[in-house]
């Protein structure tokens, strides 16, 4: 029996990356704070480069609280998409040219979403990455955390929960 000749790493890339850009283009408050992924293999890490306008205290500076929760439910919700669709990304179920035509799957919804503000975060780019802690058939729990120069100082962590989309739905 003959098996099949794997995909050339280009396309699998091509179509990992066409299927990131469609999630994260999905939601344009992605684009106003201007986060990015930057993706190793199926692990993400969320950049938020610094901007004038993400200050909430001008006499600290420091970055909005505000800002600080939606980085990290940004992180949080596109990990969960990202590990949810990965088979289909990977066995090419999705088409990329379907994903960035924006034909998405129904996707998990934020069922609630809590913030841990451990330190100020200061004017200046800012990382996350998110682990799913549980994905099953209704819910998904998703933990979060942002740092700035040091990961082992994290800024803010979160705690999410996602309703998951009715299979056939």
């Amino acid at each position: 029996m003959a098996r099949p000749t794997p995909e050339p790493v280009q396309v699998v890339k091509q179509r990992r990356d066409a299927a990131l850009s469609a999630l994260v283009s999905g939601v344009p408050y992605i684009q106003y704070l201007g986060v990015s992924f930057d993706r190793r293999g199926d692990e993400l890490t969320a950049v938020l480069p610094f901007d004038n306008k993400l200050i909430g205290n001008p006499q600290l500076p420091a970055i909005h609280g505000g800002v600080t929760a939606a980085f990290l439910e940004i992180t949080a919700m596109i990990t969960l998409n990202w590990t949810w669709l990965w088979s289909d990304i990977e066995t090419g179920a999705l088409d990329p040219s379907a994903l960035s035509g924006g034909k998405l799957p129904r996707l998990p919804k934020t069922i609630d979403f809590t913030v841990d503000y451990l330190r100020s975060g200061l004017p200046r780019d800012a990382y996350g990455r998110a682990r799913v802690t549980r994905l099953g058939r209704r819910y998904a729990s998703v933990q979060a955390e942002a740092w700035q120069d040091n990961r082992d100082r994290p800024m803010a962590q979160a705690t999410a929960h996602f309703l998951m989309p009715r299979s056939g739905a």
